[in-house]
């Protein structure tokens, strides 16, 4: 065992990676969601050792991506302030799939089972967002210049939606997507650590955003639309399909929500021309789509 470690070491000190740095980027465990989604880029869902009570989920194959082909970034917080994203990981995994790297707020899931633990924070968001821009720099980490740190997300269902509205002015955001959420008219005491911001804060969005929600059944409907409608000084689009408050994350491949959610980071995030289409027009290709209705202020167009 004693010349294991030492021809391990050996090993790791000849490729420039100390074994304190090898310690600090291994990964904890691992889990091919929906062998890898959809996407062109075969995902990966796993448990870093340096980014405690957060979930990763990545393309399997990091070799191509580089400088001048990196990673966007989402980071997600989870419904019911969960502190696991056990509800949401196909359609996030899904997104990964597409070429992102999503960072979700909380324990790696386990078989899919509910998380039953303490409540997640507003500040494990900025974590994500912190921790992706360290690996992008570190020379050590096999994410290396391979993240693209001028386009992040921030993304969350439910309570998770408040903590991204609750964090909607950090600089490095570049979009933001609330998803069954929205800030309450009517703020609700007795709910610890779910925030509770009033729509003042709403003026403190300086990006484009999206609000998924699913339809009148939703228990956020109102808030989330109210919170729309009073949006005005950046780009806003509001898309509703009819499921109600669960919307479609735990459907093969996180359902319609994470076709619409890729789309609106494609344009966001990638410059995605055709991406835009579901969206821009009078007769964008989402307001064609079944069951799908949609609303939008004049910013989206321009």
């Amino acid at each position: 065992m004693k010349s294991l470690k030492l021809l391990c070491s050996a090993l790791y000190l000849t490729a420039g990676i100390s074994l304190s740095s090898y310690a600090q980027n291994k990964i904890l465990q691992t889990e091919i969601v929906e062998e890898g989604g959809t996407g062109p880029y075969k995902a990966i869902m796993k448990e870093e050792a340096n980014l405690e009570a957060h979930t990763v989920f990545a393309p399997q194959d990091l070799s191509v991506f580089n400088k001048k082909n990196p990673l966007p970034v989402l980071v997600w917080g989870n419904g019911a302030c969960t502190n696991s994203p056990w509800e949401h990981y196909k359609f996030l995994n899904e997104i990964a799939s597409q070429g992102y790297l999503v960072i979700a707020t909380g324990f790696f899931p386990k078989n899919g089972a509910p998380y039953q633990g303490e409540m997640s924070t507003p500040e494990q968001q900025i974590e994500s967002i912190d921790w992706a821009i360290s690996q992008n720099s570190d020379k050590n980490s096999p994410y290396y210049n391979k993240i693209d740190v001028n386009n992040i997300a921030a993304a969350g269902m439910s309570c998770g939606g408040l903590q991204t509205l609750f964090n909607c002015a950090d600089k490095r955001i570049k979009t933001l997507m609330i998803c069954n959420s929205g800030l309450f008219i009517n703020p609700i005491n007795g709910m610890p650590k779910m925030p509770m911001p009033t729509k003042e804060k709403l003026k403190e969005i300086k990006v484009p955003v999206i609000y998924i929600l699913g339809g009148e059944s939703d228990i956020a409907y109102e808030n989330g639309m109210d919170d729309f409608h009073r949006i005005n000084h950046v780009p806003a689009f509001a898309a509703n399909y009819p499921v109600g408050h669960g919307g479609t994350y735990r459907e093969a491949h996180g359902g319609e929500f994470s076709i619409i959610a890729t789309a609106w980071l494609n344009w966001q995030l990638k410059n995605d021309k055709n991406a835009a289409q579901w969206f821009q027009g009078e007769n964008c290709l989402l307001s064609q789509r079944e069951k799908w209705t949609v609303e939008k202020n004049d910013k989206i167009d321009k």
